[in-house]
């Protein structure tokens, strides 16, 4: 059972192609999720409303060049008390 605070990915952006992709990632955790997939500054280490540029990764193969934006609690979108990832993309097709 997903629980209220639990980490979720959801693309943000409609489906098809277009000139970049969002994937919104929140919930508690979320940036550590995303760090082990990103390869670029340790978003662990950043501050928040920061955008950081890198690529997404599977073990060495590089799969996407990526623009990974920070929000930290309490100062996010939702006003709650997550953390939130976005993950922007000009070759992702959704």
């Amino acid at each position: 059972m997903i629980k209220m605070y639990d980490p979720i990915c959801a693309i943000a952006t409609p489906y098809g192609k277009g000139a970049i992709s969002i994937v919104r990632c929140s919930g508690k955790g979320s940036i550590e999720l995303v760090n082990k997939i990103f390869k670029g500054k340790d978003l662990t280490q950043v501050a928040s409303h920061t955008i950081h540029y890198g690529n997404i990764i599977d073990g060495d193969e590089i799969i996407d060049e990526v623009m990974v934006s920070v929000f930290l609690p309490p100062k996010t979108y939702q006003k709650q008390q997550l953390e939130a990832c976005r993950l922007l993309s000009e070759m992702w097709e959704c």
